[in-house]
């Protein structure tokens, strides 16, 4: 299941959805190489990209200055079974190269997701540098496959919005 990100969508969910921590909005910056560049007051200003795919999942990679940590988030309305909190052992595949993980399970406007914060900054870089990501869940299924085009500009541009930040 390789999904396409749905450009004309991506602009308006993320403008009306609220951080992951707050109701507070995300700030919009602009549409760059097929995601959009958002700040979120709630994550200390962190900058993010986030794309909606034709599924409807929202993916966000981003910057939690709070933490001072980056973190991959998906939200999807079919992942009912998902619950807040809970932990998830899942493995990212990137163009045949292995990341483990433990997601935690969180909502969106009742929306089920689940979010992995990293401190590495190597994965961010694997993943710009890559095709594909592979999401596997903690049984070994696969739960979505991600295509990766533009998410190395998109990527740039957010580390330039986070120099811009302070």
């Amino acid at each position: 299941m390789f999904r396409t990100p749905l450009r004309a969508i991506a602009l308006a969910f993320g403008l009306a959805a609220p951080s992951l921590v707050s109701a507070q909005e995300l700030i919009d910056k602009g549409f760059v190489h097929g995601w959009n560049l958002m700040v979120d007051p709630a994550m200390g200003n962190g900058c993010l990209i986030q794309t909606v795919y034709e599924d409807l999942s929202v993916v966000r990679l981003g910057y939690d200055a709070n933490s001072d940590r980056g973190y991959f988030v998906v939200f999807n309305k079919a992942w009912g079974d998902i619950k807040t909190g809970e932990q998830y052992n899942i493995t990212f595949d990137l163009d045949g190269e292995g990341f483990n993980g433990v997601a935690t399970g969180v909502r969106l406007k009742n929306v089920p997701g689940a979010i992995v914060a990293f401190d590495d900054r190597n994965f961010v870089h694997a993943i710009a540098s890559r095709k594909v990501m592979t999401v596997y869940g903690q049984t070994g299924e696969q739960v979505m496959a991600i295509d990766l085009k533009g998410t190395a500009k998109a990527l740039e541009y957010a580390r330039e919005c986070q120099k811009q930040q302070g």
